[in-house]
């Protein structure tokens, strides 16, 4: 069998993901390969630098993972982020980078499968997502139903000033959140305004804690 070269690699694993995922990767200076989705096209090319403020560099400059929404000021496009940076011997090297669109612009609302249709929720109503039954349930006042987005989509999709992940299984939107509990293992329990107790795990409880300020 013939050797793989990396390019024909990675357009083989982009064939894993989703059509509207980009795929670019970078050394510490300049991108080596990007691979456009059908949804988003940053219009990347091989030898282009890595700009400042971009999903890669924030990555380069901390050698840490990097999830974020970056605005249209960079690339024109507003995106969705995550880069994860590589080391070879223990010395940075670059980061892989997926890029998905921006769903947020010109939407405020989650359309939710109801049983006689669709329904269509406002972002400040929704009080809570959760995943069950390897379904996603959106919860909101007096009502829920599902959706077909998983919840790393909606990670990407909510706005993050208002929507945190808390759990494998949530994310919650913090502004029905009543009080915050302080539970075993440096976790704790969010009461709802719903009614309802949410679970912050322990590997969110420390970023919950950071976004929260407490």
């Amino acid at each position: 069998m013939e050797k793989f070269t990396f390019g024909s690699l990675l357009d083989v694993m982009g064939e894993l993901f989703s059509d509207e995922i980009s795929i670019a990767v970078a050394d510490t200076e300049q991108y080596i390969y990007y691979r456009p989705s059908k949804r988003i096209d940053l219009k990347i090319k091989p030898g282009d630098p890595v700009k400042e403020g971009t999903i890669a560099h924030k990555a380069l400059m901390t050698n840490q993972k990097a999830s974020e929404f970056i605005d249209r000021e960079v690339f024109g496009v507003p995106y969705h982020g995550m880069a994860v940076p590589f080391e070879v011997n223990g010395e940075p090297q670059g980061c892989v980078m997926a890029i998905y669109p921006s769903y947020t612009e010109g939407k405020s609302v989650v359309t939710v499968k109801s049983p006689d249709g669709w329904k269509p929720v406002p972002f400040d109503d929704v009080v809570c997502l959760e995943v069950k039954d390897r379904k996603t349930h959106v919860h909101a006042a007096g009502f829920s139903g599902t959706n077909k987005n998983s919840l790393q989509e909606f990670e990407y999709s909510l706005p993050r000033e208002t929507f945190i992940r808390c759990h494998r299984s949530f994310i919650v939107n913090v502004h029905h959140i009543e009080e915050i509990y302080p539970d075993t293992h440096s976790t704790f329990v969010l009461a709802m305004d719903n009614g309802s107790r949410i679970p912050v795990s322990q590997s969110y409880s420390s970023y919950f804690r950071k976004l929260l300020g407490f």
